[in-house]
């Protein structure tokens, strides 16, 4: 009897603890103007969705109840249920949204609108428009300080980092970096932002206290052309050790030490490697492949290409729920 009690209890722990791991991964087509939907236990394709046009920029709200997507040529935010895929509203921005972020309190929502060079700030519990913060010529890159003081916005003709004061909604700061900067990460600790230039080659890494550029990440890969090696996608690990960088039609993503700043290795993946998502406690990486039309899956500790998965046509962004 008492075995049979031990069979029985692992048995429910078992079950009970499964789910406690799962997460759904969302990936935005922008050509197919859908959502791929992959479930976190085999990786597999589980649904897909029509969303508005050309989507871009997503974003898993702070709950995972809720997915935010950049309807670019729809000129809005898009708002979907994690759960059902059931359209719920849409949000305000300006025209052409390409990326945006979550403020780390899930309160806010920051948007950066291309064709009129301006940041939309958005109250997430109104639905109001907050602000529209004027930054330089096509901005694309979106970050957010951990504090969530300051946000970073990347403006692609102008190459320049606006560094943006989250309450008084003006700019602080501009940093001047190489070509075409298009992504911004803040370093879990606050301390640094990495800023990705794709046609520069580089990653500008800034001190977020001085605004200063303290190092520059350069890129070699034998058999590609310099040209072909464009920094997209930015990724650092919690515990601030490890990058990774997309690098676009280099078909590769860098894995970088992110303390001495050396490039560790280059992963082949899928061709045009354009965003970059963590899972649920880091242990994969998922790259959207823009050309191939599909993602690719890292294993973190090992540093490996597991698995590519076929989604919908020129996969551009992809986002992670949280878990259950």
């Amino acid at each position: 009897m008492r075995r049979l009690m031990s069979v029985a209890l692992a048995a429910t722990l078992a079950l009970s603890a499964s789910p406690a791991f799962a997460y759904k991964i969302f990936v935005s087509n922008e050509k197919g103007n859908d959502i791929t939907v992959l479930d976190s236990e085999n990786f597999e394709v589980i649904d897909t969705f029509k969303v508005g046009q050309r989507p871009r920029g997503i974003a898993v709200s702070a709950d995972g109840s809720q997915i935010f997507v950049c309807a670019s040529d729809d000129d809005t935010i898009q708002v979907y249920d994690t759960a059902t895929y059931k359209f719920l509203k849409t949000l305000p921005s300006g025209p052409d949204p390409e990326l945006l972020i979550l403020s780390p309190d899930g309160k806010r929502l920051y948007v950066a609108n291309e064709d009129d060079n301006l940041v939309t700030a958005i109250d997430l519990q109104t639905g109001a428009r907050l602000a529209e913060i004027p930054v330089g010529v096509e901005p694309e890159g979106m970050a957010v300080s951990p504090d969530g003081t300051t946000i970073v916005n990347t403006s692609e003709t102008t190459n320049m980092a606006h560094f943006i004061d989250s309450d008084s909604h003006q700019i602080t700061a501009n940093v001047l970096v190489d070509s075409r900067p298009r992504f911004a990460e803040y370093k879990r600790d606050g301390s640094e932002v990495w800023v990705s230039a794709e046609i520069g080659g580089t990653v500008s890494v800034i001190d977020a206290a001085t605004k200063e550029i303290k190092k520059k990440i350069t890129f070699e890969i034998q058999g590609i052309r310099s040209e072909a090696i464009q920094p997209v996608g930015v990724r650092i690990t919690a515990d601030g050790k490890k990058a990774y960088v997309a690098l676009g039609p280099a078909n590769r993503v860098a894995v970088i030490d992110a303390e001495t700043y050396e490039v560790i290795d280059y992963l082949l993946v899928g061709q045009r490697v354009w965003q970059l998502a963590f899972s649920p406690g880091e242990t994969h990486l998922f790259t959207t492949n823009g050309v191939s039309n599909d993602i690719s899956i890292i294993d973190v500790a090992d540093d490996e290409v597991i698995k590519s998965v076929q989604v919908g046509q020129q996969p551009w962004g992809v986002a992670v729920t949280p878990g259950e």
